[in-house]
Order: C-alpha cells, then sequence, then structure tokens
C-alpha cells in the first residue's frame, strides 16, 4: 500500500513532550513524501472530523512545548461501533490512510480497533505514569519526575528552616513509579505506593530516630494510587506518633505540563520516527516501545494482555492466542518489573532520611 497522507492524534492524559512527538512524526512523514494531518482532540476529533494539515513550519518550534498542540480527549463515543465506523468515514473521506496514535492502553485499544476494521495504526506510549507494561519508558515520564523532585527540593529547604515534614501525593494512577523514583531522588524518608506493602510504624520509627540524632527536615513521597484518604490520614498520623510539625501538598496535574526533558525529547523523536518507518512499511496494531534503551515495534495485542497480566486483571481467555513463548516471555517482563520496583524500595529504606 502506497501513503499518501497519515493522520496523527493524541488521547488521553496529556504528558509533556507529546508535541516532541508530534513533530517527529510530521517531519519524518514529510521527508518521505506523505502528507501529515493533525486530528483535533483525539479520537473525538476523528469522529467529528476536526482535521487539521500539519506542515514543518507547524511544529518546527514546538519540542520544547508541554501539553499538544492538537490537544486531547477522552471519548466514550469511539468505544461504540456507530462511533467507529463514523471515524472509518472520515479516514476514507479525507485519504488518511494510516494514524499514529500517541497515548496510554485506551489509546492503544482505539488503535487496535480501527486496525482491525481496516485503518492501519501505529501506538506510541505518551503517559507520565509509565504503566504500559511493555516499555520501560513512556513518553513524559521523566519530566514528571524532574517536576516533582525540582518541588520537592524547594520544599526541603522550607522543611529544613521549620523542622517539618511534608508529604507529596504524585499522579500516577495505580502505577508507583513516579513516586518510587521521585521519592529515591529527593532522600524520601518513606514511600507509599500501591505495589509493596507500606509499614507505617517503621516510617514513624525511622522518623523519630533521625529526630533524636539531629535531623529537622523529612519528605515523604506518596503515590496517587494509594487513595485521597491515605495521604491525608498519615497528615494527622505523623504529628500524632512522631511529634513532628507535617504539611501536605497535592501538585496534581502541574506534573503533567512543563518544558520536557532531553530524555524524553529524544525518546519522542526516536519514537515518533519508528512508528513513521512501521507504518510506511506496511506494519500496523503495532507499539512502539523502549526496551533495554532499544526502540523496538511491539504487538498491541501482546502489550494489552502483558499489561492485564502485570496489573493481575486477566480475564479468561486472554491467553488463548498466544503461544506458549509468548506468555513466557509476558512473565518474565512481569517478573522483571516487579524487581524493578523491590531494587528501587529496598535502597530507599536503606538510605532514604
Amino acid at each position: 500500500m502506497k501513503f499518501r497522507k497519515i493522520g496523527v492524534l493524541t488521547s488521553g492524559g496529556d504528558s509533556p513532550a507529546m508535541n516532541a512527538t508530534i513533530k517527529a512524526v510530521t517531519c519524518s512523514a514529510l521527508s518521505r513524501g506523505v502528507e501529515v494531518v493533525g486530528i483535533l482532540g483525539g479520537y473525538s476529533g476523528l469522529i467529528h472530523e476536526n482535521l487539521r494539515p500539519l506542515t514543518k513550519k507547524d511544529v518546527s518550534g514546538i519540542i520544547s512545548l508541554g501539553g499538544t498542540i492538537i490537544y486531547s480527549d477522552r471519548c466514550v463515543e469511539f468505544k461504540t461501533e456507530e462511533g467507529m465506523q463514523r471515524a472509518i468515514e472520515v479516514c476514507r473521506k479525507n485519504q488518511i490512510d494510516g494514524i499514529v496514535a500517541i497515548g496510554g492502553d485506551g489509546t492503544f485499544r482505539g488503535a487496535t480497533d480501527l486496525s482491525i476494521r481496516g485503518i492501519p495504526c501505529i501506538g506510541l506510549p505518551g503517559t507520565i505514569d509509565n504503566d504500559i507494561t511493555a516499555t520501560d519508558y513512556t513518553i513524559g515520564y521523566d519530566t514528571a519526575m524532574n517536576t516533582v523532585v525540582k518541588l520537592g527540593d524547594q520544599l526541603r529547604d522550607t522543611c529544613e528552616s521549620h523542622a517539618r515534614c511534608n508529604i507529596i501525593e504524585v499522579m500516577g494512577r495505580n502505577a508507583g513509579y513516579i513516586a518510587i523514583e521521585s521519592g529515591l531522588a529527593l532522600n524520601a524518608i518513606g514511600v507509599a505506593i500501591e505495589e509493596i506493602p507500606f509499614d507505617k510504624e517503621l516510617l514513624f520509627e525511622k522518623m523519630k530516630a533521625s529526630r533524636a540524632a539531629g535531623q529537622r527536615s523529612f519528605i515523604v513521597v506518596v503515590a496517587e494510587g494509594m487513595g485521597a484518604e491515605f495521604s491525608e490520614q498519615l497528615l494527622k498520623e505523623i504529628p500524632e506518633k512522631t511529634g513532628i510539625e507535617t504539611r501536605f501538598v497535592r501538585p496534581a496535574h502541574i506534573v503533567r505540563g512543563g518544558i520536557p526533558t532531553l530524555r524524553d525529547r529524544n525518546l519522542a523523536t526516536m519514537m515518533g520516527d519508528k512508528a513513521v518507518d512501521m507504518l510506511l512499511a506496511g506494519k500496523s496494531d503495532l507499539v512502539i516501545c523502549s526496551r533495554h534503551d532499544k526502540v523496538v515495534a511491539t504487538d498491541i495485542k501482546f502489550a494489552l494482555i502483558l499489561d492485564r497480566m502485570y496489573k493481575n486483571k486477566l480475564k479468561e481467555h486472554d491467553l488463548d492466542s498466544f503461544t506458549p513463548h509468548q506468555i513466557k516471555e509476558m512473565e518474565a517482563i512481569c517478573e522483571e518489573r516487579r524487581a524493578y520496583f523491590k531494587d528501587i524500595y529496598d535502597v530507599m529504606l536503606t538510605v532514604g532520611c
């Protein structure tokens, strides 16, 4: 199939370096003689034919911008057959031969639905949460962590001045990646994530011992997956159990924005170019991943079922279409992820103060 025009969309929660990804996809396609159209507002924009041609001039200055110039949305209508058929009609009418879809697992489900119905799609993992199990890093994750670290460093200053503790609750949905890595970088005395049981009594004892030894400032990082009540309860318990004055901050969507880091820009650029390569080579229903510092293509269905396996959400017959070798590969990736958490958590318990 000869590609005349491809579409690019961003769907779900925005993340830093989505614009860098859009730039990479656009410039990579245009350099190969393929037109690019931006689909405004994710799958909703596709259904409602909200399209914008993209040129090199349109994207030349966006690599350093947070957010997404083609906007994002969560589209319930696209989950229906009627909505998908409308999207396909828009693709046919506008001669869109394929789509690069940037987002998380919901975005990938939409991409595979379109691929099955004859519109080739490639997914790119754009989410701060890093909760796409098939890839080691997602686009925007590094920037989000650096935003948390900068905030934590600034809070540490005032904690030191006033001999306080500050609890920082960070985004990540049900994944603790931002919390655990930023907590380690902040020298947090405690990090609470859903993946590993949290020992409050151990935290209190460590804080009391450190205060007795003369330490004035403390940082505790909590993943939002622990639930809002967890942080608020901890805010009450720390002063009661340790006598240490405690404050609480929830930066929330601040973590989604900002200038993308070098790592995110480069990852977005490499992944965006790879996505165009795959699409123009006739490939479809793939997600571009970073595995052991290599950019590789993975079957979207494999990635989605791997996610369910890791998150203990497998349904009956989910594994029926996979070979024993593929299942073993999934299990190995899941084990690698769990070991990653444990290694960082163990180090944090030893050195955090």
